[in-house]
């Protein structure tokens, strides 16, 4: 499965400085993550609702393989809604990026999986 490499400076926090690994994830992977964020109508199977941003979250946090060795990264802190407690936007948003590209997926495909 393709890899790439983040490098990421003292930018976002020299807490967050340091080398990420992230690796596509499978298929099937991919599927359960959207499946647990999305709402279904139960007569119909028509999307009610999904939470594209814990989709986005819990795929990035599946695609990482390394980072800094103070671990920087959680599953909580991508999805904490309080700016003192998560990671920050921009940083999230250039992982957000970096595993889309590697998984093929675009915003639109993820609020339509």
């Amino acid at each position: 499965m393709e890899t790439e490499t983040v490098e990421v400076n003292e930018r976002y926090g020299k807490e967050y400085a340091g080398k990420y690994v992230f690796r596509e994830i499978t298929r099937i992977k991919r599927l359960r993550i959207i499946k647990k964020y999305t709402k279904y109508h139960p007569q119909t199977g028509a999307v009610i609702d999904s939470d594209v941003g814990a989709i986005d979250a819990e795929i990035t946090w599946a695609s990482l393989k390394e980072q800094p060795e103070n671990k920087p990264i959680t599953l909580e802190k991508l999805l904490s809604e309080d700016a003192e407690m998560g990671v920050p936007i921009k940083l999230t948003t250039l992982f957000a990026k970096t595993v889309n590209s590697l998984n093929g997926l675009s915003p639109e495909e993820i609020k339509n999986s």
